[in-house]
């Protein structure tokens, strides 16, 4: 048992994990704000978003062919 007139100077290991935790969840916090505004930067306008995106060159065709994908 510990003495309660004495101050623990080592971090015990269950408060090493509580610390360990937090600073997880604070880090992926700092990370998912900004993300957060660069999706809103990056909106489409409507023409944007109706034009045709997909081009089957050559090299989608050469990979069709490999993989054996129904013509």
């Amino acid at each position: 048992m510990s003495k309660p007139t004495q101050e623990r100077k080592s971090v015990g290991r269950r408060d090493f994990l509580r610390g360990l935790g937090a600073g997880a969840v604070g880090g992926a916090a700092a990370v998912a704000v900004p993300m957060t505004g660069e999706a809103l930067a990056d909106s489409e306008n409507n023409d944007e978003k109706r034009k045709a995106r997909y081009k089957e060159s050559d090299h989608v065709k050469r990979y069709y062919s490999v993989n054996r994908y129904p013509s």
